[in-house]
């Protein structure tokens, strides 16, 4: 208790400080993952990718990104043994935020898109094994996130595979592709509306105990996918037939009637990841501000104040802008050559995994859900398609990112208590 009397402001000081780092690295690969596939289509520039990140992302963060936090990330740590020493959960969620950041850091050197919330699971791991103990880990919740390495890729590839082929058969090998996509292309956006909408209401909302019953939920959802549509097929409406780039490529018109539909999924995802995805680097930030302005109490959920939001957003938006274009250039790019037909159907397919996961409670990524959306789209023309090369330093990069993860956090556990004790 002492220590959290004398050195309280410097902590959270300490701990501002990390969580605008770790959101920084948010920004640059998480982020950057999301919007990868808008920008490598060609549906936007990196510029309006920043504006509308700027936007939703920020608005998801401070509208819904939860004013209510778990301070043990989903329980995976029991803290009841050092009750009696605060510091020490201090010193661990410090050690965990900066070790994420600096693992996201890397990882978006070298364009690696890798999942932020296994980052900062594997650093409080890491730091709970050797602050606490090792029996202070629940290893069965560990157990599920592991597993979410293999069924967040597979769920998102396989839907965006099944995507590609029904606009294969309703647009792309017919006759007349442009009308079939001007024809169909709202019902697209009306699904673009309808699944983002439950995205929000399912995983979103509930932060700002705004709770509604299925059949509420799902005519909301409904009411929003129809109001898209409309926008949607205003917005399509006013794209005409180029004939030029017709003759160099043959569905350029019909990739035209995509671009304002992708726009519809870069924001609408946006604003869900900023609503999900925040509490992974400012969770340990509310932590710390919590103990140390009760004065050492150990709670399981700390109270999320509006500035500790604003901050992760702010982070957010700025990590993006100076760094997310490595990663945004892997998930856009070098994977697999993406259109707005194909990065429409990657994205959508990471929307509708996540709706899905949510609602059966499985532990899945964003970031390995999108990959693996791209992964399909890729498939969907055979696997030469895709760089096997560049997905397998993708993969490898997700295999060791609770490990290292963890083992940073250790290292700056030892670190930080050496410093304030």
């Amino acid at each position: 208790m002492e220590i959290i009397s004398q050195y309280g402001t410097i902590l959270i000081v300490i701990a501002i400080l990390f969580a605008i780092y770790m959101t920084w690295g948010i920004g640059a690969n998480d982020v950057a993952n999301v919007m990868g596939t808008s920008v490598g289509s060609g549906a936007i520039t990196v510029k309006t990718a920043i504006i509308i990140a700027a936007i939703f992302e920020f608005g998801g963060a401070a509208l819904a990104g939860g004013h209510v936090t778990n301070t043990i990330r989903k329980g995976m740590v029991d803290p009841s043994s050092i009750a009696g020493n605060p510091e020490i959960l201090v010193f661990g969620m410090l050690a965990a935020l900066l070790a994420a950041a600096l693992w996201l850091m890397i990882a978006s050197f070298r364009g690696w898109p890798v999942s932020t919330t296994h980052s900062i699971v594997g650093a409080i791991v890491g730091f709970a094994i050797v602050g606490i103990g090792f029996e202070a880990v629940k290893w069965a919740a560990i157990g599920k996130i592991v597993a979410s390495w293999v069924v967040s890729p597979i769920l998102g590839g396989f839907i965006s595979f099944v995507l590609m082929l029904s606009i294969r058969y309703l647009i792309l090998n017919t006759s007349n592709p442009f009308a079939n996509a001007k024809r169909w292309g709202p019902v697209y956006v009306f699904l673009v509306g309808f699944i983002i909408a439950l995205v929000t209401l399912f995983k979103g909302l509930k932060h700002l105990k705004l709770e509604f019953t299925m059949p509420v939920t799902v005519g909301l959802a409904i009411a929003f996918g129809v109001l898209c549509a409309a926008i949607g097929m205003v917005m399509i409406n006013k794209v005409k037939v180029d004939e030029e780039a017709d003759k160099d490529f043959h569905f350029a018109s019909v990739e035209k009637v995509f671009i304002p539909m992708m726009l519809f999924t870069a924001c609408g995802m946006a604003f869900a990841h900023g609503a999900n995805d925040v509490a992974n680097g400012i969770g340990p930030l509310a932590a710390v501000y919590g103990i140390i302005q009760s004065g050492g109490e150990i709670a399981q959920k700390s109270a999320m104040p509006l500035w500790i939001l604003v901050l992760g957003g702010c982070g957010i938006i700025f990590g993006l802008a100076t760094y997310g274009y490595k990663v945004m250039q892997t998930v856009g790019t070098k994977i697999t050559e993406l259109t707005p037909t194909r990065g429409f159907c990657a994205t959508m397919a990471a929307a509708i995994t996540v709706v899905v996961a949510s609602r059966l409670g499985l532990p899945v990524s964003t970031t390995h859900i999108a990959v693996g959306g791209v992964i399909g789209v890729g498939l969907a023309r055979g696997v030469g398609a895709i760089d096997l090369r560049v997905i397998g330093g993708i993969f490898v990069s997700w295999i060791i990112t609770l490990p290292v993860g963890g083992a940073l956090a250790a290292i700056i556990f030892f670190i930080l208590k050496g410093i304030f004790t």
